[in-house]
């Protein structure tokens, strides 16, 4: 008889139940979170040889638990937040909020369950996410730079400035404006810190540009052999799609990314419409190498061209068109997962 034994990690604490099959909890446990947590969840978890752990949210608080746990040569699921707050609310006869309702919706959830992710050791593909996640998040942090580089010398030079502003462009402005009292004095101080981290945040994305073609030519992926995959790309997809063999058909893997349309019909009318949900990393991925295609002589071009030869939209064609990108994404990533 197999237990499941749910855990409701937290930064500080974890909080464990045991259940069996019937849905009977077993036993208890809260321990501290520190370096003999897996340890002494271990020992606990000792009277019950054929168990598997279910942690909420495996990937997030409990990642470091779940990875530690797997090393051990344990057999861990994730299970979604969204999922154990639902058993919880309606499914485990205990609808109040507290870690050892938490975990025991968790280890029912995982029991009732038939398609949880499986956790496993962390690879390459960690790698290529930490990569792609940073380029996302430094880039974002030089939008913002330069947003407010732009702020503080349009009240600077009259007329502010037109086109791409390059560091280089900054300084020479920079240089050329006269300070006439203390508060032009401070403005220009704070316009040429912003400067400073523009430059700074350029130098960071070029080097971490050059450890995700590092890493993705250490993957051996075919990916990049797609028409509008670079090395961010290439890495932002593998990262976040993780193991493509969890996917059943192309068609899981498109509703995965959110390029998948939505059927909306109602009665005999039948239709169809945008797709919000999924990983909208991977969507991001997916309407980069699309744009790109749309902009260069491809067989992307021809198709969207197409699309709207047919009376659809520009944005229906480009939908249809990432569509398209994602069964051949699938592709290569199963591809890679075969080798």
């Amino acid at each position: 008889m197999k237990v499941l034994i749910g855990v409701d990690p937290h930064k500080a604490s974890h909080t464990a139940v045991a259940i069996d099959a019937t849905e009977t909890q077993l036993a208890e446990l809260t321990l501290r979170a520190n370096k003999s947590q897996a340890t002494r969840l271990l020992a606990w978890a000792a009277p019950f040889p054929d168990r598997r752990w279910a942690i909420e949210s495996a990937g997030g608080l409990g990642y470091l638990l779940a990875q530690q746990l797997v090393a051990a040569g344990e057999d861990v699921v994730d299970v979604p937040p969204t999922l154990s707050a639902r058993v919880r609310v309606l499914g485990s006869g205990k609808s109040s909020k507290n870690d050892p309702n938490d975990a025991l919706s968790t280890a029912i959830a995982a029991l009732r369950g038939r398609s949880l992710r499986p956790v496993l050791a962390d690879d390459h593909r960690a790698i290529l996410r930490m990569v792609a996640d940073r380029h996302h998040d430094l880039t974002a942090l030089r939008t913002q730079a330069v947003c407010r580089l732009h702020a503080c010398l349009a009240a600077l030079v009259p007329g502010g400035f037109s086109g791409v502003l390059s560091s280089s462009r900054a300084t020479t402005m920079l240089a050329g404006i006269p300070v006439t009292n203390g508060v032009v004095a401070e403005r220009k101080a704070l316009a040429e810190a912003l400067l400073d981290d523009v430059i700074r945040l350029d130098a960071e994305i070029k080097a971490i540009k050059g450890r995700a073609r590092v890493a993705v030519e250490a993957s051996k992926t075919t990916l990049v052999e797609l028409y509008g995959v670079g090395p961010i790309v290439a890495a932002l997809i593998i990262g976040h799609a993780g193991d493509a063999c969890r996917f059943a058909t192309r068609n899981h893997f498109a509703s995965y990314t959110g390029t998948a349309p939505l059927e909306a019909s109602s009665g005999p009318k039948k239709r169809h419409r945008l797709n919000p949900r999924g990983n909208r990393q991977l969507n991001h991925a997916l309407h980069i190498v699309a744009i790109s295609q749309i902009r260069n002589d491809t067989p992307g071009r021809a198709y969207y061209r197409r699309k709207l030869d047919e009376g659809k939209t520009r944005k229906e064609a480009l939908r249809a068109l990432k569509r398209r990108i994602s069964d051949a994404v699938f592709r290569a990533l199963v591809a890679d997962a075969s080798r």
